[in-house]
């Protein structure tokens, strides 16, 4: 269910009272796969009424290495975004990292994400808000729940009430993550919509091999106990091969498994209402 204090164009099943789906693959890898991908999760969407936005990152800047992929070009990557959103009409999502870059992606997404490492970036966040579009900040890594009501105070002063968090767990050690889910509720606190990443925030982070690991057999288990606490949506990258991905492959949630998730997902969101 998208709450009443937020709109973001073009969702579909806004009625429902199912959490809503933020999905698709980590990085815009092509058109073809976008569209692969996009098409699965709007039919498996639709069958259980879960409202959806398409995610991909037209390009990932914060690569721990010097040759990982970072995307296929900008302005291809936002035009295929554009294209899905179109095609589908459903609401698409990508993220930004430098103020510049928001009135660009703004002109083909209808949700600006802000990375968790850059979620105090004062700048980066007002410049995201000025262009009216719905503003998603992960929060820090490093923060407590409570600290994003400072993201919340700075969107909203410049003008822009359309915002939404979403908590991507917390550093564990140099090399792991935990999720506190007190701090689903004290965002949810600050009168707007609460996501939980369900991929990212199972990342097995700073790895000798310079490639971020993951444990994605346990989405599931962080999506059930989101939604049991309160989550108003959730968050998963997906992938139709996953070992293949060009991106975060070790994080994300086979295609062809997301069904029977969400289908035991639904019902818990059922339970609880």
């Amino acid at each position: 269910m998208i709450p009443m204090n937020i709109t973001i164009p073009k969702i579909h099943h806004s009625d429902s009272k199912n959490f809503f789906l933020i999905a698709g693959p980590c990085v815009v890898e092509g058109r073809d796969i976008c569209f692969e991908i996009a098409e699965k999760l709007i039919k498996i969407t639709d069958k259980y009424n879960i409202p959806f936005v398409f995610k991909g990152s037209y390009r990932k800047a914060n690569r721990t290495k010097v040759d990982s992929f970072t995307g296929i070009g900008d302005e291809k990557a936002l035009k295929i975004l554009a294209e899905i959103g179109k095609a589908f009409n459903i609401p698409t999502i990508t993220d930004i990292h430098e103020s510049h870059e928001a009135a660009m992606a703004a002109e083909y997404v209808d949700v600006l994400q802000i990375p968790a490492f850059l979620c105090r970036q004062t700048e980066l966040l007002v410049a995201a808000a000025v262009t009216g579009k719905v503003v998603s900040v992960k929060k820090g890594q490093f923060l407590s729940g409570q600290s994003m009501q400072f993201a919340v105070e700075k969107i909203k002063a410049a003008g822009n009430n359309n915002v939404m968090l979403t908590d991507r767990g917390n550093s564990f050690g140099y090399s792991d993550l935990v999720v506190d889910y007190r701090n689903i509720v004290e965002m949810k606190a600050f009168d707007v919509p609460v996501v939980m990443d369900c991929t990212h925030s199972l990342q097995q982070p700073n790895q000798s091999s310079g490639v971020t690991g993951g444990k994605p057999a346990l989405i599931e288990t962080i999506a059930k106990a989101a939604i049991a606490v309160g989550a108003d949506g959730l968050f998963m990258e997906t992938h139709p091969n996953p070992s293949k991905a060009l991106s975060d492959g070790a994080n994300m949630i086979a295609l062809d498994n997301l069904e029977a998730v969400l289908a035991r997902l639904v019902r818990i969101r059922e339970a609880i209402l």
